[in-house]
This record gives C-alpha cells, structure tokens and sequence, in this order.
C-alpha cells in the first residue's frame, strides 16, 4: 500500500470533485452528482458508496456512477465478507488488481468489467458511516495522491451522510412519538388527569412515554415507561412495547402477569432492549390501584388529611435486564376520594448535580391534594423550572374524583 503523502495535491483534487456541488438538494441527488465529478476527475469508471447498517453488520449499496444496478438491486454485503467486506472491517484503504469471484461478494463488479479497484472505509471520528469504493476497467495503479484523495471524499461524504441521518432520525423520532404520546387524555368517569412530556434538551429526543386506557369492566389502565437509550431506535422499540402491553392488558387482570408478558416479548424480539416500566390498574370503584413495577420509579401518592409519600412496592427486575423469568409482584394501594397520584419518570427527579432520592423527596414534599392540571404545572415549575431538562420529562397526575 503506498504510503500516504501531504495533501496538498490531494485537496485539490477534492476541490474539483465538490466545488461545484449544488445547493438545496437532497442526499441522494448530491451523492450521486458527486460520484460523478469523482469519476470524472479520478479517471475512473465507477464510484459507490455503501452504507454501514450497524444493527445487521452490512453495507448496502445507495449511491453509485457508473454501476446503478447495485443501488437498484439493494446490494448488501456482509463485513468482513469479499472487498468493501474488508475495507470495512479493516477500515484501511484496500487495493486490488484482481475483481472475480475470489475477491468481492457482489458478481456486479465483475459482470461490469472491472480490473482494479480502490476502497477506503467512511468515518465520522470513530464511527464507521460505510465505503467508498472507485473501480477501473483498465489496468491501474492508484498513487498515494489518488488514496488520499479518495479517503478525503470519503470523509466529506461520511459528514454529509451523518447530518442527513441525525436530521432524519429526529424528525422521525418526533413523529413517531407524537403519534404514540397522547395528544389529550381520555375523559374517565370518576378520575380527572393531567399529563406532560418534555424530551431532553441534551441527549435528544429519547423512548419516554405514558399512556391511559380504559379496560374491560370499567377499570383504567395507567403506564408510565422510560427505554433505555435515545433517538428512532428507542422511539421505535417504545412504539412496539407500548402496543404489546396494551395487548397484554386487555388479557390479564394482574399487572404483574402483564409485564411478565412484556419481559418475555422482549427477551424473544428485542434482544438488547432495556426498559423501566410501571403499570397499574384503577379498579372500577376507584378504591384501589393494583401497581407492579418493573425497575421504574414508584409513583406519589397524597390523600387528604395526610402527607404525600411514595408507594411501597417493591421494583422488580427492568424489562429485558434479565432472560430468566422473574417473580413479578403487584401491589394493592388504597385509593380515598381526593386521593391524588403523580407518575413520572426519572428525567423529573434527576439531575447531574441531583440524586433521583433526592428528586422524590422533593416531589413528595410538593404534591398535595389539588386538581390535576395546577399540579402538573406547580411540579413541572418547581422540579424542572427555567433550565432544559438533561433527559425526557414524563409526568402524569390522577385525581380520584370520589366513591361511586
């Protein structure tokens, strides 16, 4: 492999390659009018770029001049596997001079012809973004100014490619969780109920949620859930738990058994996902609250004529912490008239500077008996106040009307 040179004469050429980029258009339109000027100013017949699917270990082909057909026919190859295979695990400039079966993965690439082929591995500081690889049907020998070259476009388009993900993926993320957060809660005969959510001002938007739902025989469902992580994945493994618990509710009348579904579920399909989850039922009479918790934070309590406190029960493995199967608990709270519950999770109560201990102590000093909505705003102001929250904010505050 030569050995890299200054790179003057290298930045020129990049210059060529991207001064007469467009404006105001998309990733893909400027991959590929890109791709072009480079084999243009290369001198080479094709230039592709494959992207680094983390989650499956691929690259995938989704830009190409010269070889379309491995954009048009979604080509996947595996890292560690054939060429861009190996520029990717070895995330090393790689030339060969030999482009058959031996060699490379995809038959494209030698069905079009090709003698001699160079690729680099995109990288944006340490993260492996994907793989720009230039081919010649003629005999080539790439120079140190041609590699280097080649590895500056690589990483011009790696940034490229990582600002239209983050873009994507927080516009995606805020759909995805408006769709899923309730846009107002439900009007339930017997209890009133406020709600918010703040996502994160420094993390992003993360896998946050609450949700209330009636259930059979008039009783009311309540969760309060925080995933492990930030951004579309956490939003999409959110989505997918909630629906599954909102199945499981509909079965079972034991919050316990509900979230031992929930567990199993995740163990089996999201491997690696973890999640606090609290899930409680109001019974019909609104008398009682059957809780259990899955590592979550144990919600507030406060009825009249006695001081707010956190309900004693027990927290019980997180969702997707543990594969064997755990003795979940429910627990059965007594619920007067007036009686007012805050959930929350722990984006409320937590600070860099601020133990969650010292958070619950707070809010168990601040909820009182009072309507839904002032309480929300009176503990929103107190326990959040003037600065952005570090991590998502959910809270969600139940007033039981009275007996019925």
């Amino acid at each position: 492999m030569p050995q890299r040179t200054p790179e003057p004469e290298s930045r020129t050429l990049l210059s060529e390659i991207i001064s007469t980029g467009t404006t105001h258009v998309g990733l893909a339109e400027e991959l590929e009018k890109t791709l072009d000027r480079a084999c243009a100013v290369l001198e080479v017949d094709t230039a592709t770029v494959l992207r680094h699917e983390a989650r499956w270990q691929h690259l995938v082909a989704v830009a190409s001049a010269g070889l379309e057909e491995e954009v048009y026919q979604g080509t996947r190859v595996p890292v560690g596997s054939g060429f861009a295979g190996a520029v990717a695990q070895s995330r090393e400039p790689v030339v060969i001079d030999r482009v058959d079966e031996t060699t490379v993965v995809n038959a494209l690439l030698w069905e079009r012809g090709l003698h001699t082929m160079l690729g680099v591995p995109m990288l944006a500081g340490d993260e492996l973004v994907g793989v720009l690889h230039v081919g010649s049907v003629r005999e080539r020998a790439f120079s140190a100014t041609d590699i280097e070259t080649v590895r500056l476009l690589a990483g011009h388009l790696a940034a490229a490619m990582q600002a239209e993900l983050l873009r994507q993926n927080q516009s995606a993320t805020l759909a995805l969780q408006r769709s899923l957060l309730p846009g107002s809660l439900p009007r339930i005969d017997g209890l009133r109920l406020a709600g918010r959510y703040v996502p994160g001002a420094g993390a992003g938007l993360g896998g946050d949620w609450y949700d209330l739902f009636e259930l059979p025989g008039d009783r009311v469902g309540i969760v309060m859930g925080d995933v492990s992580g930030h951004g579309l994945d956490a939003a999409v493994i959110m989505g997918r738990l909630r629906s599954a618990l909102r199945a499981y509710a509909l079965d079972c009348a034991d919050p316990a058994e509900v979230l031992g579904k929930l567990n199993r579920k995740a163990d089996h399909f999201e491997h690696g996902v973890m999640a606090t989850v609290a899930y409680g039922i109001i019974d019909a009479g609104r008398s009682r609250l059957a809780l259990s918790l899955a590592g979550h934070l144990p919600p507030a309590l406060v009825s009249p004529g006695t001081a707010a406190e956190l309900v004693d029960a027990p927290a019980d493995p997180p969702i997707g912490l543990t594969t064997r199967p755990a003795q979940r608990r429910t627990t059965v709270v007594g619920l007067r008239p007036d009686t007012v519950l805050a959930f929350y999770t722990d984006g409320l109560v937590e600070r860099r500077d601020q133990l969650a201990d010292t958070g619950m102590r707070l809010l168990t000093e601040l909820l009182r008996v009072e309507e839904p909505e002032p309480a929300c705003t009176r503990l929103m102001s107190k326990l959040v106040g003037s600065r952005p929250p570090q991590d998502d904010v959910a809270l969600v505050v139940i007033r039981v009307a009275g007996t019925r």
